[in-house]
């Protein structure tokens, strides 16, 4: 879509017609600056007045102007690194006369650099007396209000530089969301962990069952697959001997879009050689109460309109209890109701939920659990005993075949985390992929397909491994307070603009 122009933009067009014809180059390589607007405010944000006057600190500093107060022959320019604001003051008698003349130029938004020194003003706020002014880029389109920003929602997500320019909270979330993940970096690598890279295009889609974006390799001409998972990489380097791995990645996913589900999304994935899914629970508990300490300062966060405690330790339900403990009516099924197909089946008949007719018991109580169940685990829950059907790659529980040892981490009411011991035999993957492919035959797209080389890395023998997966969006959601996924994503994905409707031709009179 063509950039918009009117008035506004064809004046900023002029002032930056004009500041060329003054001398200035309209777009210059670089400043010198001696400090960011940041510094400045960290470093002398305190200081006296007598003490800057004393000691004549001389900087230069550049940033994006937010205000102009012109009065007379002197004028104030707040401007701002983007997290921080300054002052500078300017008198027409003390810069040099084409400066002046440039400051008339200048507009909302544009980039400068000041030269001078500190000192505070009558009403005692910071700002540097310029005794040199620089032009560094001209906004020609305004920036939003200073005070309301982009009203639009969907034109903050798609305008994200803009939104950003005044929007404080919005910059505050993805501060506070790098924080986030530099803190998952160091609870990791202080525990051992190697943080290693696996490959983005795979030749098979596999690792999760999640329908995936397809493209071709034309050097190779062979089709290859944005990752949905990197599971069954990071599986292969336990089978060649590194113990703890994790990887924080992009997957690719080409379902539907929600406030919880963007196309593309970040996740962290750990594995531990001689671990148990049981050990990730430990381990899980660690990482957010540290993650939530550090990013959160306390054990406590608000969400919405709930409290939510990472205080240790963190409830455990299996999804047959979740189910029991939340049926909305009276005729509450018991756990050993919801043992076989049968009592699912009325289970599911009792809440008039559809299920596709070919899905099978686990299916049928994962559609369940997630209707009835999901919504109300807002506290910190991990849920375990999951259907066997659900899980291609975990291990088969000991003392049920039909399950796997595995869990989910539910917070507000959001997965959070996946995790299982993983199945390291590859004779039953070999049959579990299988399974998969007569599920896929039977129109499941998401289905997994088999994988012949994983299953020969797990033939060179593969230790007892636990792995888990924990989506940084969502985390990022809980710890910023935000509903959307799409408020934690820079840029998330939109549906393209519609482009401009052209004018009508005007009617001829005959």
């Amino acid at each position: 879509m063509a950039m918009e122009e009117n008035e506004y933009t064809r004046q900023r067009r002029q002032n930056l017609a004009d500041i060329a014809a003054l001398g200035f180059p309209t777009y210059p390589a670089g400043y010198d600056r001696t400090h960011s607007v940041s510094e400045i405010v960290a470093t002398y944000g305190e200081r006296a007045a007598d003490a800057l006057e004393a000691e004549a600190v001389a900087v230069r500093v550049a940033g994006r102007i937010q205000a102009i107060n012109l009065m007379g022959k002197a004028a104030f320019i707040r401007f701002t690194d983007g997290a921080t604001t300054l002052q500078a003051y300017l008198r027409k008698n003390e810069l040099p006369e084409n400066e002046w003349l440039l400051f008339k130029r200048l507009d909302l938004g544009d980039f400068i650099g000041v030269a001078g020194k500190l000192f505070r003003t009558k009403t005692g706020e910071l700002s540097v007396h310029a005794e040199q002014l620089a032009f560094l880029s001209k906004a020609i389109i305004p920036p939003p209000d200073k005070r309301y920003g982009l009203h639009d929602i969907e034109l903050r997500y798609r305008r994200r530089y803009a939104d950003l320019m005044t929007n404080r909270d919005a910059r505050a979330t993805f501060v506070k969301r790098s924080r986030m993940i530099q803190a998952i970096r160091r609870f990791f690598d202080a525990r051992g962990y190697l943080e290693v890279e696996t490959p983005m295009l795979h030749p098979i889609a596999s690792g999760a069952t999640a329908r995936p974006f397809a493209t071709h390799h034309n050097a190779l001409n062979m089709p290859l697959y944005a990752r949905i998972a990197p599971e069954l990489y990071l599986k292969r380097l336990i089978v060649g001997g590194f113990e703890k791995v994790y990887e924080i990645n992009r997957n690719f996913r080409n379902e539907g879009l929600s406030t919880r589900h963007n196309p593309e999304f970040t996740m962290l994935e750990f594995y531990e050689a001689y671990a148990t899914y049981e050990d990730l629970m430990t381990l899980t508990e660690e990482l957010l109460t540290e993650v939530v300490a550090c990013v959160c300062e306390g054990e406590t966060i608000p969400y919405g309109e709930a409290t939510i405690s990472f205080a240790r330790p963190w409830r455990r339900l299996t999804m047959q209890e979740a189910i029991v403990t939340y049926w909305p009516t009276e005729d509450r099924p018991t756990v050993a109701d919801l043992a076989d197909l049968a009592g699912v089946n009325r289970a599911l008949e009792r809440l008039r939920l559809p299920v596709a007719p070919t899905a099978g018991y686990g299916k049928r109580l994962g559609e369940l659990f997630e209707q009835v169940a999901e919504p109300n685990l807002i506290q910190p829950t991990f849920i375990t005993r999951f259907p066997k059907e659900l899980s291609p790659l975990a291990r088969t529980a000991d003392d049920d075949p039909s399950l796997v040892d595995r869990f989910e981490l539910f917070i507000g009411g959001m997965e959070c985390a996946n995790a299982f011991s993983e199945l390291n035999d590859p004779d039953e993957q070999r049959r579990r992929f299988e399974q998969q492919l007569a599920e896929r035959a039977r129109g499941d797209d998401e289905a997994m397909p088999l994988d012949e080389d994983f299953i020969r890395a797990l033939a060179y023998g593969m230790p007892p491994t636990a792995g888990e997966g924990v989506g940084i969006d969502r985390l990022a959601m809980l710890l910023t307070n935000q509903r959307s996924i799409r408020d934690v994503i820079l840029f998330p994905h939109l549906r393209p603009e519609a482009p401009e409707t052209p004018p009508a031709p005007e009617a001829k009179t005959p």
